[in-house]
């Protein structure tokens, strides 16, 4: 049986806890992962060991964000993540989140089991506000530049951290506005997505400013920052990544979207018991 929509929210808030959300790309192209889940059985197997590992939410993505990536057609996204999220349904008690920003995947992916919508242009393309609204679940709100996804660029002479806060809050508002209850609404700063080095730390150190506006995702595994400064591979950055994740819940985030969910569980459960009452 899906997971309700009330049930998919409250491993959010549950007891200030740190949830974890494992990342399943049905894609060929994703910088980390990309090609390696993309036959139903493989993409069934990697949930069952995100689960078993320790996952909160699976996170069901069917295009790829990395810069540059080609445009994937609403019917090829939609081809990619229901057939898996009907069976990972199907198969495990767990909530799923789906990781898009067009409308109709986000319907047909709540109609498969989906129970969250996490989406990287924060519910701006024709019909995403609306069809969230509709639709009832919790939702995610991630910065991006207008342009960065489709040419990898960025805006030289800004404050980061101001537009960061700033697009945030807009688009926080602009939801509640149309009808979506706080408690439905996350928030993402947007690491990796047009911002430098330079720019993604001084995001990072700011995060408290950030969850002071909502509760807060992030994603930082495998990004360019958790390898660039130390000259590590894509492959090389599970110490890194996990180390950045603390930094984040540190610095407020109450959910981490990452790769490797064992090692990051344990990392959490260690760093909660040293600050637990």
């Amino acid at each position: 049986m899906a997971q309700t929509h009330e049930a998919a929210a409250s491993w959010l808030r549950a007891d200030g806890r740190v949830a974890i959300m494992g990342i399943l790309n049905v894609t060929p192209d994703s910088f980390s992962d990309g090609g390696l889940f993309l036959s139903l059985d493989k993409a069934l197997a990697h949930a069952e060991m995100l689960i078993e590992a320790g996952a909160d939410i699976i996170d069901i993505g069917g295009e790829s964000t990395r810069p540059l990536a080609p445009p994937v057609s609403p019917d090829e996204e939609l081809a990619r993540v229901v057939p898996v999220i009907e069976a990972v349904t199907a198969r495990f008690p767990v909530p799923l989140s789906v990781d898009t920003s067009e409308p109709r995947v986000m319907i047909e992916a709540v109609a498969a089991g989906a129970s969250f919508i996490n989406d990287v242009r924060a519910l701006t393309r024709p019909g995403a506000l609306a069809t969230a609204v509709k639709l009832g679940v919790p939702v995610c709100l991630m910065h991006e530049p207008a342009g960065s996804l489709m040419m990898g660029t960025r805006m030289a002479g800004r404050d980061v951290v101001t537009e960061v806060l700033c697009y945030l809050k807009a688009r926080l508002e602009a939801v509640l506005s149309a009808g979506i209850p706080r408690e439905r609404i996350l928030i993402d700063p947007g690491f990796g997505f047009g911002k430098d080095l330079a720019e993604n730390r001084a995001v990072l150190r700011a995060l408290p400013r950030v969850a002071a506006i909502a509760p807060v995702l992030v994603g930082l595994s495998r990004k360019r920052m958790t390898g660039e400064p130390w000259g590590l591979p894509v492959d090389g950055r599970l110490y890194t990544s996990v180390a950045l994740a603390l930094a984040a819940i540190d610095g407020g985030a109450q959910v981490v979207r990452v790769h490797d969910v064992r090692a990051t569980r344990e990392a959490v459960r260690a760093w909660e018991w040293v600050f637990e009452p």
